[in-house]
């Protein structure tokens, strides 16, 4: 039997470590800067040894940072939940129950992705200031379930195609209605793919700062727009910066921890046949 080199392995895995470190070094970097007082983020060569403090975050949480995370919390979780209920029986109508038309609807949402959001911003100023949801969380909360429905049908679409048709079948000759097969034969299947799909949904619409920043101001700000603080004429606090920054990348990294077994299991449906 062969024996793999080990001095090949040796190479693979520490080359594997080089790549890891360095996606990851940004990351690592942020967190350091963000205990770092703002003089000591500014040294030439950057300074390794140094005091941590709280100061930052202190400041940050001083500036209003509550407000935006939460608002940002608030259209995450709605406008997923909204995407969540409006997909699954898209996808089910797409895939397991197939009607006629199809490809003619998978190809439209798959345009609606094409459109520049550059193209559609002032039609929706003026559409969300004349019925009133100028900064409001409610015209985000409609914007990001449009913007992450398409991809989310996409996405469930291929994976109800992997649910066994003799279990669907066999849930139809023995009597199961709908709401039977749907939620206690299919969904069970499916569900690591739904939690993958639910946390893209999550990623996208904590992260869009286009929209937030062109239809909020001071009420219905989000926390990409509350970043957007730091940057002024007098150039940037870095360790401010790094600190609201790790501060508003936190609940997406532990969600995404958390999730992380069924975002795998989610991503590879359908990839080993």
């Amino acid at each position: 039997m062969h024996t793999a080199n080990p001095i090949g392995r040796w190479a693979l895995t520490a080359f594997t470590w080089v790549v890891a470190i360095l996606f990851v070094f940004p990351l690592l970097w942020m967190v350091v800067t963000s205990f770092k007082e703002e003089a000591d983020a500014y040294t030439d060569p950057p300074k390794l040894l140094f005091t941590p403090t709280l100061t930052q975050f202190a400041g940050i949480l001083e500036r209003g940072f509550l407000p935006y995370l939460g608002n940002s919390a608030f259209v995450t979780v709605v406008s997923t939940l909204l995407v969540l209920l409006l997909a699954v029986p898209a996808a089910y109508s797409l895939s397991i129950a197939a009607v006629p038309g199809t490809q003619g609807v998978l190809g439209f949402f798959l345009s609606t992705k094409m459109l520049p959001i550059v193209a559609a911003i002032i039609p929706l100023y003026v559409i969300s200031q004349n019925i009133g949801l100028l900064d409001n969380v409610w015209a985000l909360v409609i914007l990001y379930t449009a913007m992450n429905l398409p991809l989310a049908v996409w996405m469930m679409r291929s994976f109800f195609l992997e649910v066994p048709g003799e279990m669907v079948e066999a849930a139809r000759v023995d009597g199961a209605p709908l709401p039977v097969l749907l939620f206690r034969v299919i969904l069970p299947v499916v569900a690591p793919g739904i939690a993958a799909t639910a946390l893209i949904c999550v990623i996208f619409s904590w992260t869009e700062f286009f929209y937030a920043v062109n239809l909020t101001a001071a009420q219905a700000g989000t926390v990409p727009v509350f970043l957007v603080g730091f940057i002024t004429s007098e150039g940037l606090y870095w360790a401010q910066l790094s600190a609201a920054a790790l501060l508003a990348s936190l609940p997406v990294m532990v969600i995404g921890w958390v999730a992380q077994n069924h975002l795998v299991r989610g991503l590879s449906m359908g990839a080993v046949k």
